[in-house]
């Protein structure tokens, strides 16, 4: 690996590049900024870049930038902030207006500035990293006075350029800020396909692809949340392409709110990809010299398909978004008491099952809903963090005593951000709930959403989770979010004389802080994110929360899809994943504990059911699970992920391995959902993956096989029953999985 490089050519050229990628900027005719390139390391000197630049302009008919330069228009310039309402009709990234009048900026090139780091900060989430190049250039406005900084950062270890924007007003009038996208990036070609994540509640991040055509599409949310519905990672895959070949470009958000990421076709077939806050119900009060400042969008490559773009997005995440404390860190494997006893707490039997737990090797006792107010069902009590002495008669530090007597560490479920009709805190505070001071206010799961753009709650809600923190000496919480947002109102911004449109972004500000505030206090709290299960999954959430709920549909066939798309745009040690009960509670089904466990494994393993309904058979079965995966976690949660055919074509075989960085052990995942006999399509599986100069053996077995054997031939599956060969199957019936140990010899 090579540092990574900035090189500045008469400040006219802009070129970050490290061993993976190149990031070409340049100073267009008319003074703004445009984008020459994104992709694979390029040797570039200024003679290659003239060139490079040199205008080509296909918008013969169309209205030129000015009445001198007949040649150049921004119709089909490619550029690195683009406006809407000049010569370019595709849509932009910034959009202001002073009062009702629209702002047109003209924004040019004014200076650089350059850094060697980019250190974490807690109450901003975004990427961090020791070494990396930073390029902030400065566009300005002279009419209107208005300054944009265009931020640019670039680690050596990744195939990924992460950016943002900064607005700042210089006038001595109050502008608003009305669209402010993190990144805008203009391809000259159209050859794509689209992919994205979409979903519902229990079935989030499917796959979903299609192709780019002339005009846009779009995945956004305007849930409050990065939403179940959708995901702020979508995906540029070159057609024709592969699994593991051909050129894919992928963003990201780094941020959990309102977002919007789309790509436009325009008619010379040139592809515009953007990312970053949703402009719809957004706006921003800019007064005099005052600035905002835009969530950080990750810009990824690769040039191995969908495969290495969900390599270059996994180790992006682990090195430079999850918390230097948790990277490479074994998580705790937990208990949660939900399935085992939902809303009714019993002190005796939540001790025994967490006896129980420490007898398999579990190392986390977690407490979910129902401990605290007189919460009896899901309709009281949230904003009220007391207690319940009717199911804690000791009260709750003496649980916590006695769960860490066992060996155990301690976990709590909160949901902060939400309130119950009748609580105290509803009572003293009704100013605090969000809605509007008049008509409809719509209520969900029998709660209201807290109005989190007023630090008041904020700090609140903080005084009462640090004193059960403090009191229980807390090890992890699970923090869930069981409805979207709906009446959009802030009382405190409109009491502050703020414009409502800023209501959504200051809310997830405030989720932020109460994240900041809890980690600063207790910095090695491990807080598991959730929000109705997987409908916060995003970048904004893993900087504060090492691992989150991938979804509250627990039933292991539904967990393929599930975990395979989110597999494409987040890493394996984001995946909290818990062996449940069968027959499943989300759809009924009953898969084999075996296959419960195997899709687990590849992530974060945890339990979640009643231990002590279970023989001595399955409490075996579990302690063997949990034994197997203590020394298999470090290989699942830093390895690299590999996808393998057919699991992207095929919605019934899903394939898939996780191998460390020298290729001495690697673990594959076979499952087939419903049995085929004479139809099945993997007897093998090919693993282009290992070391051509190692050769492997499967744990268990004795056969030693060539690395050129598993490439090519591939790696023997457990046999099918095909209805005659009952003495030589492995398989047999519904829901088949393996994991296959492979160990270099």
């Amino acid at each position: 690996m090579i540092p990574t490089t900035l090189q500045i050519f008469d400040e006219k050229y802009f070129h970050l590049s490290n061993d993976q990628v190149s990031y070409v900027i340049d100073v267009l005719p008319n003074g703004q900024l445009g984008h020459l390139y994104f992709g694979p390391r390029l040797d570039l000197d200024e003679t290659q870049l003239d060139a490079l630049a040199a205008p080509v302009s296909k918008s013969g008919g169309t209205v030129k930038f000015s009445a001198t330069d007949h040649q150049f228009s921004l119709a089909d310039t490619m550029q690195e902030l683009p406006v809407y309402g000049t010569t370019d009709y595709r849509q932009g990234s910034l959009a202001l207006k002073a009062d009702q009048m629209p702002l047109y900026p003209d924004l040019k090139y004014q200076s650089y500035s350059v850094t060697a780091s980019k250190p974490r900060d807690l109450a901003n989430p975004g990427a961090f990293g020791e070494h990396a190049d930073g390029l902030a250039i400065t566009l300005v406005d002279q009419t209107w006075a208005i300054k944009v900084v265009l931020h640019y950062v670039l680690f050596p270890d990744a195939a990924a350029v992460v950016r943002w924007v900064t607005v700042s007003n210089d006038a001595a009038r109050t502008y608003t800020l009305t669209r402010c996208l993190s990144a805008s990036l203009d391809l000259p070609d159209a050859d794509y396909s689209f992919l994205h994540l979409s979903g519902n509640w229990a079935r989030e991040r499917q796959v979903q692809t299609q192709s780019l055509a002339q005009g846009t599409v779009a995945v956004e949310s305007l849930h409050g949340a990065s939403s179940h519905q959708q995901n702020p990672f979508v995906a540029l895959v070159a057609q024709p392409g592969t699994l593991r070949s051909g050129s894919a470009y992928g963003v990201n958000l780094i941020y959990s709110g309102n977002f919007l990421a789309s790509a436009e076709v325009n008619e010379w077939q040139q592809t515009r990809l953007m990312s970053g806050i949703h402009p719809s119900q957004f706006e921003w009060q800019l007064e005099p010299h005052s600035s905002f400042t835009s969530p950080e969008a990750v810009l990824l490559y690769s040039d191995r398909g969908v495969n290495g773009l969900a390599q270059q997005a996994a180790n992006f995440t682990n090195r430079h978004i999850i918390a230097p404390y948790w990277q490479g860190r074994p998580r705790p494997i937990v208990v949660n008491s939900w399935e085992a006893a939902y809303f009714d707490l019993d002190t005796d039997h939540l001790l025994a099952l967490a006896k129980r737990g420490k007898q398999i090797g579990i190392d986390c006792f977690v407490l979910d809903d129902g401990w605290f107010g007189r919460r009896d069902a899901d309709d009281s009590s949230l904003g009220d963090w007391s207690v319940d002495r009717r199911k804690f008669p000791r009260g709750l530090k003496a649980f916590a005593d006695a769960i860490h007597q066992t060996g155990l560490q301690f976990g709590l479920w909160f949901e902060p951000e939400m309130v119950s009709p009748g609580t105290t805190m509803i009572k003293q505070h009704p100013d605090w709930v969000v809605g509007p001071p008049q008509g409809r206010r719509s209520i969900g799961r029998h709660q209201y959403v807290l109005d989190f753009a007023n630090p008041a709650v904020v700090d609140n809600v903080f005084a009462q989770m640090m004193k059960v923190i403090d009191e229980t000496q807390l090890d992890y919480i699970k923090w869930d979010m069981n409805r979207d947002i709906t009446e959009a109102y802030s009382a405190y911004l409109a009491a502050a004389g703020r414009p409502q449109g800023e209501f959504f972004h200051r809310y997830i500000r405030g989720v932020y802080a109460l994240y900041a505030k809890l980690l600063k206090a207790r910095p090695h709290l491990l807080i598991e994110g959730c929000a109705g299960g997987g409908g916060r999954f995003d970048l904004g959430i893993l900087f504060y929360s090492p691992q989150v709920w991938v979804s509250d549909d627990s039933d292991a066939v539904e967990r393929l899809k599930i975990q395979l798309g989110t597999s494409l745009g987040y890493p394996l040690s984001a995946m909290s994943n818990h062996v449940t009960s069968v027959p499943n509670g989300q759809v009924g089904r009953t898969t084999p504990l075996s296959m419960r466990y195997h899709v687990a494994t590849f992530g974060v393993l945890g339990y979640e059911l009643d231990l002590m309904k279970l023989s001595t058979e399955e409490l075996a079965a579990l302690k063997a699970q949990v034994d197997q995966y203590r020394q298999e976690q470090q290989l699942v949660l830093n390895g690299q992920f590999e996808l393998l055919p057919p699991t992207l074509d095929n919605q019934n075989e899903y394939a898939w391995a996780v191998v460390n960085v020298n290729c001495s052990e690697a673990l594959v995942g076979f499952f087939r959902v419903l049995a085929t006999p004479g139809q099945t399509v993997a007897d093998r599986l090919k693993l282009p993956f290992l070391d051509p100069a190692k050769r492997y053996r499967i744990a268990g077995q004795t056969t030693v096989f060539a690395e050129s054997v598993l490439r090519h031939v591939g790696v023997p599956l457990p046999v099918q029953f095909n209805g005659v060969n009952a003495d030589t199957a492995k398989f047999s019936g519904d829901y088949q999985s393996c994991l296959l140990h492979l160990i270099a010899v």
